[in-house]
């Protein structure tokens, strides 16, 4: 059985790109090529809450996520913030939704209002369902970047 695991993570460097490698090495996804995907959870897949993820295979194989991210230049004046949450019926299939903003009960809010409206079309009845939110403070002389992912399985041999 396939297990998604959720991970995240924040840091600061002295660029953007800088501080996201730096956020996604807090996560431990940082020697990956990762490839978004939509937001679909698959019948019979796990699904772990567990903050830094294990090892998942030889660096520079991709991997497949579902990403919420947040940015901030120095000297911004709000925090980011990130939310991922999922919704699972009962006979297996589910959702994942994201959202940014700097409100962490309003990217909540949002989280759930495209959980809700998802499993609507879906006409699921939910068995399993949560929000996870995530912030990063900004700082006066760096970025600083925030991620929450939803990485399925173990990465794959890019070539």
């Amino acid at each position: 059985m396939t297990t998604i695991r959720v991970a995240w993570g924040t840091a600061t460097g002295p660029t953007a790109m800088a501080a996201y490698d730096a956020a996604l090495a807090e996560a431990n996804v940082h020697d990956f090529n990762l490839v978004t995907v939509s937001s679909v959870i698959p019948a019979g897949t796990d699904l772990a809450v567990v903050g830094t993820a294990p090892d998942l295979g030889p660096a520079g194989d991709r991997l497949t996520v579902v990403q919420s991210r947040a940015d901030r230049a120095p000297g911004a004046d709000e925090p980011g913030v990130v939310g991922l949450g999922w919704a699972r019926s009962a006979d297996g299939p589910g959702i994942l939704y994201e959202a940014t903003g700097t409100d962490a009960e309003a990217v909540r809010t949002a989280v759930r209002t495209g959980l809700e409206h998802g499993v609507g079309l879906r006409d699921w009845d939910v068995a399993d369902s949560d929000v996870l939110v995530r912030r990063v403070e900004p700082v006066a002389d760096a970025h600083s970047t925030v991620v929450l992912l939803a990485v399925y399985g173990e990465s794959e041999p890019v070539v």
